[in-house]
């Protein structure tokens, strides 16, 4: 019984984990670093994320400066943020790359909005997913007599249990992304 229900804690979380990294490429009018992660310059001939090879920082709540450690990478990390197609403009001003937030409309807000539910409903498909299929793996053992019936009502109500947390784990996120989205 502990088996299946440590068996799919991690793989709830793994969808959790993965609702925050989709969660962290949707743009909010505030500067947030992390909307670089996916971002990757050519470093002596591998490709790494802009945060390890510069310092992020936030400037008056809607600019990222970017201070990368090998000054002659400026002109690699400028080229690769506007590439990554995330709808940001960078400025250089000497060794320090500026990076506004555009405000967004109403219309990108509620695009955004939108994306975010979407990410949120393949969270939610992805964890009831994990349910049956410990569900199914109890059934299993209760047929080859492995577990009693009772035994198999009780791992399929804390399997339940485990569910409905995660779900709401979901929706608490979701809920401040919207909120993050709908502030002006």
């Amino acid at each position: 019984m502990n088996e299946i229900i440590n068996d799919i804690k991690p793989k709830m979380q793994k969808s959790i984990d993965s609702l925050m990294h989709e969660f962290n490429k949707i743009r909010t009018g505030r500067a947030n670093p992390n909307i670089l992660d996916t971002v990757k310059i050519d470093y002596y001939g591998n490709p790494t994320p802009i945060s390890q090879a510069a310092n992020i920082s936030i400037e008056e709540g809607r600019t990222l400066a970017i201070s990368p450690w090998d000054k002659s990478l400026i002109g690699e990390v400028e080229k690769a943020i506007m590439k990554a197609d995330l709808g940001l403009n960078p400025s250089t001003s000497g060794d320090l790359i500026r990076v506004t937030m555009p405000v967004l409309t109403e219309e990108t807000r509620q695009e955004y909005i939108k994306q975010a539910r979407t990410e949120a409903e393949n969270s939610r498909i992805s964890i009831r997913n994990t349910r049956r299929d410990a569900n199914n793996n109890a059934k299993d053992q209760q047929k080859a007599g492995d577990i009693s019936e009772d035994h198999l009502k009780r791992i399929e109500s804390l399997v339940q249990k485990e569910t409905d947390h995660f779900i709401g784990l979901v929706e608490a996120e979701l809920k401040k992304k919207e909120e993050d989205l709908i502030e002006i």
